[in-house]
């Protein structure tokens, strides 16, 4: 299949960026244009990737501008139809881009789709970020299909369905770049984590569709970035949750579940203290002071994306329709004991 892609890689000193490429160089056929956005200052690894393949375009970013700002210049840069955001620690597969592309040539309303992603170092299992698609709950709480909190499942093909999901991973996200243009690129606030959730919730908002394409399969080392127990990734990762759901949800929804979600994070706090995780007690808390010191940004940043809503995007903008879980998967999972994101939301049968 003619592909008329750009793959777009930020690069934050990763050592296995060439492992990366070698395996896109190895696995495209026909080849396709690869850029990396050199986000750490023109590291080792990217010194001996550019004397390895000097076929890839390489932008230098002036100072560190976090995945958001990195990956943005890269699509920014692109003119192709779309475009693939790849991390530098993925992997990918014989015949990885054909069905990612077949999937939005055969639907103009498809803005994104995700591959399967399993782990580069335990490759039976799913991958932790984005595993086989993202789902939500109702109360903004983010899980995969073949992840639940920690508890990550072993690929035996039960999520080898392509389905409409909410949000596709940014480790591996096929982009349909005019939707992107559309509803604006990556939101650089977020710095990293849950910005590419807020973009496939404003791509759903203006009427897109996200899918998983698991015919497409895609390796990640997760924490390259950032260590998995550092304070600052779970301060990001609570901050930008709140974020998304002040920026996207409807007012009705937003004002039942806030109360909900105050206290929920309040809990986590406590949950972090008696599992002596310290670095990351203070997380839920500093991110409720940000949502506090900072109204006038949270109010603009939420007109931008109410302003996208269209009709065919209402159902995403009081959390119902596909990948969205009507319960809560906090109470699933510590409570009834829930280990499977199947049990939660049943996979259909095809035909």
């Amino acid at each position: 299949m003619t592909a008329d892609v750009t793959v777009v890689i930020p690069h934050f000193r990763a050592p296995v960026l060439v492992e990366c490429l070698e395996s896109i160089f190895a696995h495209t056929e026909p080849a396709v244009p690869v850029v990396v956005v050199d986000d750490g200052q023109m590291a080792p690894s990217l010194q001996a990737a550019v004397a390895r393949f000097p076929q890839i375009q390489v932008l230098h970013n002036p100072r560190t501008l976090g995945f958001s700002g990195a990956c943005n210049r890269g699509l920014q840069a692109t003119t192709s139809t779309y475009a693939v955001l790849l991390n530098d620690d993925t992997r990918v597969t014989p015949g990885w881009l054909d069905p990612l592309l077949a999937a939005a040539e055969a639907n103009p309303r498809v803005a994104a789709c995700q591959p399967k992603l399993r782990s580069a170092t335990e490759p039976e299992l799913f991958d932790y970020g984005g595993a086989a698609g993202g789902c939500i709950d109702r109360f903004g709480f983010t899980f995969c299909r073949g992840r639940l909190f920690a508890r990550r499942e072993r690929d035996q093909g039960q999520y080898d369905r392509q389905t409409p999901i909410f949000w596709a991973c940014g480790s591996a996200l096929f982009l349909r770049l005019a939707a992107v243009r559309q509803v604006g690129y990556l939101d650089t606030a977020f710095f990293m984590h849950f910005e590419e959730i807020d973009l496939c919730w404003r791509l759903q908002l203006a009427g897109y569709t996200i899918l998983a394409v698991p015919a497409s399969v895609v390796y990640h080392h997760s924490g390259f970035s950032l260590p998995p127990r550092s304070w600052r990734k779970a301060y990001l990762n609570h901050r930008n949750n709140l974020v998304v759901l002040l920026k996207n949800l409807d007012c009705g929804p937003l004002c039942r579940i806030l109360p909900a979600r105050l206290c929920l994070e309040l809990a986590a706090a406590g949950r972090y203290l008696l599992k002596g995780e310290w670095s990351s007690v203070l997380a839920p808390l500093a991110s409720l002071g940000w949502l506090l010191a900072h109204p006038r940004d949270l109010c603009r940043r939420r007109r931008q994306s109410r302003r996208l809503c269209v009709p065919a995007g209402r159902a995403s903008a009081a959390l119902q329709g596909p990948g969205v879980y009507q319960g809560s998967v906090i109470w699933a999972y510590y409570v009834r004991g829930v280990r499977r994101a199947s049990d939660l939301l049943p996979e259909e049968a095809d035909g």
